[in-house]
């Protein structure tokens, strides 16, 4: 089995400290709908960087979308601990009471989630994240990629009018980043265990939805075509989309075929393994056999199963919340009197 082939840089357990065991998955990411990718509130431009447009043509600066670091874990953490609420395997916070939530400053500091991709409570406790990311980009630019969408609002009459023929103000124009649009992104996990990798892959393979207005755009397919073993980080996101870049045929239009960007991205990896530091790569046939096994374990069938063993496997280390250090201030009692 291919995982086996990783054991050398799979930890045997969860260990609390770091012993230099990395691997990396490199994901080609694809919209399959209209995404919105941006920072501010509606009517805000892209998320967008200028950087060379590839590693030998480093003269020529390009704008390239960008899918912030935020924008891809996000929804991934939130995938999985809707598998792990189903299967009841998140635990109460102590500081509110309530059950483990993301963004309330009070994780529980116990479940899957927390030991994996990290937590930091306002109480004094943390836990670094071993799940790495970095912004991932567009191999075509932002001109390529961008459209304008106007956007509208329908009274119930299907008209812009209302009964009493006031026209709608509800009319603006958006950007929008259109379908089949490519973003390659290097995801670097530290340490983790053959069940936790499984579980960071199910839940990128699992995540369909990304950025604003999700319940509406955001469709987004997940490919991982490349899995190395190592001591050291790989290339960065920006360089593989360099290298990628001059690896392809050009000019670059949009759409292009996914199947000869794949073969680019495959093309540029297989000399990674000559960078310092990295121990193996898993063959096509491996990745399949790894990609098969995670299927396997998020299926129906095994998923309990699988998720109780990953959580289970936490309990040595589940400790009492530490108690805030530090002295607080006294609170002046008002003095009793005689009535």
């Amino acid at each position: 089995m291919s995982i086996n082939k990783l054991n050398p840089v799979l930890a045997p357990t969860y260990e609390k400290f770091p012993k230099g065991r990395i691997i990396t998955l490199v994901v080609l990411r694809t919209t399959h709908s209209e995404t919105i990718f941006r920072t501010e509130g509606s009517g805000e431009p892209m998320c967008s960087e200028f950087v060379p447009a590839g590693l030998e043509d480093k003269k020529t600066i390009v704008q390239r979308l960008v899918m912030t670091k935020r924008k891809q874990v996000a929804p991934e953490r939130r995938r999985g601990r809707e598998f792990l609420r189903a299967h009841e395997l998140l635990y109460t916070s102590p500081k509110e009471g309530a059950l483990c939530s993301l963004n309330t400053n009070a994780p529980c500091e116990m479940c899957v989630d927390c030991f994996l991709y990290g937590f930091a409570a306002g109480g004094g406790g943390a836990q670094k994240s071993r799940v790495w990311t970095e912004d991932a980009f567009s191999i075509l630019t932002a001109g390529q990629a961008v459209g304008d969408r106007t956007i509208n609002a329908i009274f119930e009459n299907g008209t812009m009018r209302d009964e009493n023929r006031k026209a709608s103000t509800a009319l603006n124009t958006s950007e929008y980043i259109k379908p089949g649009v490519h973003f390659i992104d290097v995801v670097t996990l530290k340490d983790v265990t053959a069940d936790e990798l499984r579980y960071v892959i199910g839940n990128i393979l699992l995540t369909s939805r990304y950025g604003a207005v999700s319940s509406r755009v955001g469709r987004m397919e997940n490919q991982i075509l490349g899995v190395f073993g190592s001591i050291a980080e790989l290339p960065s996101s920006l360089e593989l989309v360099q290298a990628t870049y001059d690896a392809l045929p050009k000019p670059l239009e949009h759409p292009f075929d996914i199947d000869v960007l794949s073969a680019a991205i495959k093309q540029v990896i297989a000399s990674w393994t000559n960078k310092r530091g990295v121990s193996m790569q898993l063959s096509q046939d491996e990745l399949d056999s790894l990609i098969a096994d995670v299927d396997r374990h998020w299926s129906e069938t095994e998923r309990d199963e699988f998720l109780k063993r990953l959580d289970k496997s936490y309990q040595p280390f589940r400790l009492p919340p530490a108690e805030k250090k530090g002295k607080s201030k006294s609170k002046k009692t008002p003095v009793e009197t005689e009535s």
